[in-house]
């Protein structure tokens, strides 16, 4: 109960961020909503295993999940805002305004992965998911890593909208998530 008390409370910020998203289904932002929400209680529920058995195998591959989710978040933002020139010109109501990029970004990160962003947010899950794997959480984390997926397609599709045959290329150039792999 207390843990259903936890998620209602942090989900009140999450819905207030995405509200925009919410009201546009079609939108990219509607898929990573849901995905959020299941990455939310994931952590909820393992947060008591954060520092159980640190020298364990699935310990450390958490830890080092969870630090390629702080790589790619962190080198996929300082990049999207460095070279993507986010600008108003841009529309669409349900995009934050990092995302208003007006130049394609294929540097960095980018040159490898098309969604880092995305790509942190599966780390992120599978890593908390190591933390105490119950059956329950492994559902909740493959169906979670969908809405992730789901947004990233939802995303490219906005993306080729926007950017035309130059995102299409880029995008037999580059994996969505795993460089050479994915």
């Amino acid at each position: 109960m207390n843990q259903l008390l936890i998620f209602a409370a942090l989900s009140v910020p999450v819905i207030y961020i995405s509200r925009k998203s919410l009201i546009h289904p079609q939108s990219h932002g509607f898929y990573r909503f849901f995905g959020w929400e299941g990455t939310l209680w994931m952590v909820i529920a393992n947060i008591k295993y954060w520092f159980t058995d640190p020298f364990g195998a699935l310990q450390i591959c958490s830890w080092l999940l969870l630090l390629v989710s702080v790589y790619y978040v962190t080198a996929g933002t300082l990049l999207l805002i460095r070279s993507g020139k986010p600008h108003e010109q841009r529309t669409g109501e349900a995009l934050y305004e990092f995302e208003k990029t007006t130049e394609l970004v294929e540097t960095g990160l980018y040159q490898y992965v098309r969604h880092p962003l995305y790509g942190s947010l599966i780390f992120l899950t599978w890593g908390v998911l190591l933390k105490h794997p119950t059956t329950q959480l492994i559902v909740v984390a493959s169906v979670t890593t969908l809405f992730y997926f789901l947004t990233a397609r939802k995303d490219e599709l906005e993306c080729i909208a926007y950017f035309g045959e130059k995102y299409s290329a880029y995008m037999k150039r580059s994996k969505m998530f795993i460089p050479f792999v994915v």
